[in-house]
């Protein structure tokens, strides 16, 4: 038995071979090293899939009063499942857009099971809701986080691009209720 293999032993208690944290992890980068550089394409970068959101006008600057919604529809026309609401909030919020970051738009759909939030929104909060279905409230200055409720998730985001006076939506954070893919 070899010098090593001794020391080996001895700090098990017993006459098998054991293999230390060092030498596995200095193995193992070995062997993926070596992957790497023999198996050809293994290490080529994966691209990212990009959704091409369509952009779409949805309202003028001068057209909002602060804390009255908005409804519109995106990504789609669908109004049952495509409903949303722009507010101009009057306080800065997550990707707010104009001249105070103040307007926002999210879906007008709870993502939790798909409870109808127009006509919910509460100017003193900031947010909407609760939902009908499971009371889930949001908070619309912080990227529409759950403030109470049952959802898991925030409330889908639809970015907004300021174009003059003109507001358009170009975007979705999220997955919106009710669709498998917010573009399908």
């Amino acid at each position: 038995m070899s010098e090593e293999q001794k020391g080996m032993s001895e700090n098990t208690g017993s006459n098998r071979l054991c293999m230390r944290r060092r030498d596995f992890l200095v193995a193992g980068g070995a062997a993926v090293a070596t992957v790497l550089v023999v198996v050809p394409g293994c290490a080529t970068p994966l691209r990212a899939r990009k959704l091409t959101y369509p952009r779409k006008r949805i309202a003028s600057l001068r057209e909002l009063q602060a804390d009255v919604p908005a409804l519109f529809t995106y990504p789609d026309d669908d109004p049952t499942l495509g409903q949303c609401m722009l507010v101009k909030l009057g306080v800065p919020a997550g990707a707010g857009v104009g001249p105070d970051q103040d307007v926002v738009a999210f879906s007008a759909i709870c993502n939790h099971m798909g409870g109808p939030l127009a006509g919910s929104y509460k100017p003193e909060h900031k947010g909407v809701g609760p939902c009908p279905l499971h009371l889930t409230c949001f908070d619309l200055t912080r990227h529409g986080i759950v403030v109470s409720g049952h959802s898991t998730e925030s409330l889908p985001q639809i970015l907004l691009e300021l174009e003059g006076d003109e507001i358009y939506a170009i975007g979705v954070l999220g997955l919106l209720y009710g669709h498998a893919s917010n573009l399908g």
